[in-house]
């Protein structure tokens, strides 16, 4: 006999398109007296709340399904109910004495069922009605109830944390570690530590007692229950080394666990434990380092996936532990099969393991690599020699021997990758290897790629006494110079310079020609200064430029262990999280929410999820979906005060190049227009100076005057000074082209002629980007989450600003500030788990239509500031940072 309810088909045939007045029917079937058909039509109903379908105006109906002996029914409208209570907090009080009923029901599923039911639904109203059932529940004589009730006290504290406290249920839970059920005692610790995230307090309180009762139920509870207590056990401090020694023998069993994640929650504990056993422990160390490295060898036998997650953890391990993997290389050797994700992390963790014991097994496995089909992973194997060449002094002969064979198999991209670590390889060992170069010259048809033709051309540079025919292959690139990429352009203009200094005779109509094109013929303003740094430079004084371009230049370093141990530490403490992955600390992609602070269903429909009604400084209660709820969106926000915008000034030209003029100059914003303040000082210009005509050069921001001529009234005399200014506009057409994945130039190149003596001068000023912030900047809050969630982590800019004035840690003068250069406020609120750290954040939108959006974080008593900025227009992302922080510093 089928199953009640089920048919031949299943329950997937609830899933099937309805006819229309479906709901009709379906009201119909609710309110049959036969059971059966009670059953299949809340199936129906949860199928189509599944898929989508609005079917709340069943509320009632559904509701009154609930007074039922049958657990199957009971469940499913207990789904409904958790599902449209928020939406229907009214008709759900309806349901509270049929909870409270069966919370003392006989069967402990139905009791269990109760109180999960009542804890999931998030109407402040049943919490009142929560608390009696659940302090039943908490001390009920089956474990199954018990568990549940655990996991519901941390939900309540969510919605509730006074009560919680208030109600002694903080008190239960630690009772509950003591709990002669493992799995009680494991949802207890899982409550008591999503408490503890939450309010940022200590609630776990682990004493001696407390934890040999977490180390017995680590035996017998299931393998999530094992996760949370090694997670807990993790975040202990041992009072001394043989303490930490004892928890680490009961931890290491765990080792051998079918479950990947409570192997590497087992690991997290040793690797923190084995710091405090100290260098009076080494043979112990030494014993657990032999213990760890088959457990995760172990993991890289899994699927992908969790090969994947594994595998960026040993990244973090072996950089903070190599010895424990030192002799397992060959099991991160890549397999054919194996995806490029994991392929790519694998020879990172080959490149952190290499010696000079295993270097030649590691190049002929890299070699092998590069003569595969996958064009991106050749290219990183061939970069991995580099870098194991760069990384040991004694095997560097050996790595260059591959290289030159891998040269020699004339494929394209296997060429230029070649180069290009050769490069590093020459900048890692100056003087040592190059007999190769003849080889690389050879190739130099090959090269189509911008950044292998600038380590060709910088080679051909550095090393021109040693290559006799050094100016004809610079003159072959030449050719080509203005549809060159920038940095090949660059490395060209240098290149040609090294080569003059070295042999001016044969060089010297090469250097005028490229000097010419770099300054006269270039849009680019790098280009352009360095060429004429270059040509001063030159015709000034050639010993000057001797030293300034071929001077040593010093060594590069190995970057193989390039986390900062500070953070690795933080890190090695979060293996097993998402932290462990993006290698990343957990506050620099994750926000928390705070207890008590509201939050809607993941499933909410979007029209109520993106209500600016309640977002926008409302008083509804709006979703947060950046999670900053608890945000005072009026706090702060007041106006500016004393603060007014002020041009930086600076000096940027001397009486020696402009007839005795000093010139100061500086950008700011006034009256809703960007104006240049220029100050002038007559040192020695007999002529009085009355009016000046200014031009731009194109600049990253379209900047242009709006009338050539400046006024200085009263005219400046020999001796005096005088201000000017003048108004500038943006126009596309003075729009400077920014190389890519280059961040925007902020030199704004200034030509002025004096009118009164035809004296022309030139002078280059940085531009301060809060000049170009609009007034019409400010940004709902519902547009600024939306900003936020699409904006790519990898356009985040991160910096601390330390020594701040005191105005600039207070944030209502910090938002004063702000609104003056047209950084608008959006929200604030205090950082969960951090006493005395509040996060703010702001928007800015420039004339251009650019949009930057930022998070301010401060700590009491901290005279320094956290910022991180966001923005989809990363060439600007720096420039908008630094204003940032200049405007924190003023």
């Amino acid at each position: 006999m089928a199953p009640l309810g089920q048919g031949k088909e299943g329950d997937s045939r609830f899933f099937t398109t309805q006819k229309k007045g479906e709901m009709h029917e379906l009201r119909m079937e609710l309110h049959s007296s036969d059971r059966a058909v009670k059953v299949d039509a809340v199936k129906k109903v949860i199928a189509s709340m599944t898929v989508g379908k609005d079917v709340s105006m069943l509320f009632t109906d559904v509701l009154n399904c609930v007074q039922t002996g049958n657990i199957e029914l009971k469940k499913l409208v207990y789904l409904y109910l958790i599902n449209y209570a928020k939406t229907q907090p009214e008709l759900t009080l309806l349901a509270v004495n049929t909870f409270v009923k069966d919370a003392s029901d006989a069967n402990p599923l139905i009791r269990a069922l109760a109180v999960r039911t009542m804890g999931c639904i998030r109407v402040d109203r049943i919490t009142e009605y929560l608390c009696e059932p659940l302090s039943r529940a908490l001390r009920d004589d089956d474990p199954y109830v018990r568990k549940t009730a655990a996991v519901c006290v941390a939900k309540l504290y969510d919605i509730a944390p006074d009560l919680v406290v208030e109600r002694g249920f903080l008190e239960i839970l630690h009772d509950l570690i003591s709990d002669s059920n493992p799995s009680v005692v494991a949802n207890g610790v899982a409550a008591l530590s999503e408490i503890a995230e939450t309010s940022g307090k200590d609630v776990m309180r682990i004493s001696a007692s407390v934890l040999q009762k977490l180390l017995a139920a680590l035996n017998e509870c299931t393998e999530w229950g094992q996760v949370f207590i090694l997670d807990s056990l993790a975040k202990y401090t041992p009072a001394d080394g043989r303490e930490a020694e004892g928890i680490i023998e009961r931890v290491t069993p765990r080792l051998q666990h079918a479950n990947s994640a409570v192997v590497m929650s087992a690991v997290k504990v040793i690797l923190s434990y084995m710091e405090l056993m100290g260098s009076a422990n080494s043979d112990s160390i030494r014993h657990l380092t032999r213990k760890l490295a088959p457990p995760l060898v172990t993991l890289l036998n899994s699927e992908p996936e969790i090969q994947y997650v594994a595998l960026r953890n040993i990244n973090l391990i072996v950089q903070k532990r190599p010895h424990i993997l030192e002799n397992e290389i060959k099991v991160f050797f890549c397999k054919y099969n194996d995806p490029i994700y994991v392929k790519l992390e694998k020879l990172e963790i080959i490149i952190k393991l290499v010696t000079e014991k295993n270097i030649d097994q590691v190049l002929l496995e890299l070699k092998e690599y590069a003569t595969e089909v996958d064009v991106d992973f050749v290219r990183k194997a061939v970069s991995a020699v580099g870098r194991c060449a760069v990384k040991l002094e004694r095997a560097a002969e050996r790595c260059i021997g591959v290289l030159l064979e891998l040269i020699q198999t004339k494929v394209n991209y296997v060429v230029q990758e070649s180069v290009i670590v050769i490069k590093d390889i020459f900048r890692r060992y100056p003087n040592r290897y190059e007999s190769i170069i003849a080889t690389l010259c050879d190739n130099l048809d090959t090269l189509d790629e911008p950044l292998a033709k600038a380590s060709m051309i910088w080679i051909i540079g550095e090393y021109a006494e040693r290559i006799d025919n050094a100016d004809e292959l610079l003159d072959t690139f030449l050719e080509t110079f203005e549809e060159e990429d920038p940095a090949v352009q660059l490395q060209l203009l240098t290149a040609t310079v090294k080569c003059f200094l070295k042999d001016p005779e044969d060089t010297q109509d090469m250097v005028q020609r490229v000097l010419d094109m770099a300054t006269e013929e270039s849009d680019n303003p790098d280009l352009r200064d360095r060429g004429f740094i270059y040509w001063r430079l030159l015709s000034t004084d050639p010993e000057a430029a001797k030293m300034v371009v071929l001077g040593d230049k010093p060594v590069i370093e190995d970057d193989t262990f390039k986390l900062d141990p500070a953070l690795l530490n933080v890190l090695i403490g979060q293996i097993a999280t998402l932290s462990s992955v993006y290698h990343k600390p957990p506050e620099a992609f994750v926000v928390r929410r705070g207890a008590g602070e509201d939050k809607e269903q993941e499933d909410d429909d979007d029209d109520d999820e993106y209500d600016v009604g309640d977002s926008a400084g409302g008083t509804g209660g709006g979703v947060d979906l950046l999670d900053m709820g608890g945000m005072d969106l009026n706090k702060g926000a007041t106006g500016t005060g004393k603060y007014e915008p002020h041009a930086p000034m600076n000096r940027v030209c001397g009486p020696e190049k402009s007839g005795g003029l000093e010139i100061m100059a500086g950008f700011r914003q006034y009256k809703k227009k960007i104006r240049m303040d220029m100050k002038v000082n007559n040192i020695s210009s007999s002529h009085e100076i009355a009016s000046l005509a200014i031009q731009l050069n194109k600049n990253s921001f379209g900047l242009s005057p709006a009338s050539q001529q400046m006024i200085c009234n009263p005219p400046v005399g020999q001796g005096q000074s005088g201000d000017t200014h003048v108004e500038l506009t943006t126009t596309p057409n003075m729009l400077a082209p920014i190389p890519a994945g280059q961040p925007a130039s902020p030199q704004v190149q200034v030509a002025i002629k004096n009118m009164q003596s035809g004296n022309v001068f030139y002078f280059a000023v940085n531009f301060n980007l809060e000049a170009l912030f609009s007034p019409e900047g400010a940004m709902e809050r519902s547009v600024f989450i939306e900003s936020w969630k699409s904006i790519d982590d990898r356009n985040e800019l991160y910096g601390t600003v330390s020594d701040l004035p005191k105005d600039s840690v207070d944030i209502d003068e910090v938002t004063k500030k702000f609104k003056a250069n047209n950084i608008f406020f959006i929200a604030r609120r205090p950082v969960p788990n951090a006493e005395g750290q509040e996060v703010v954040y702001f928007s800015m939108r420039t004339f251009t239509g650019m949009e930057f959006l930022a998070e301010l974080t401060f700590k009491q008593g901290v005279n320094a500031c956290k910022v991180c900025l966001k923005t989809e227009n990363s060439a600007y992302g720096v420039l908008a940072k630094t204003s940032i922080e200049s405007i924190l510093r003023d």
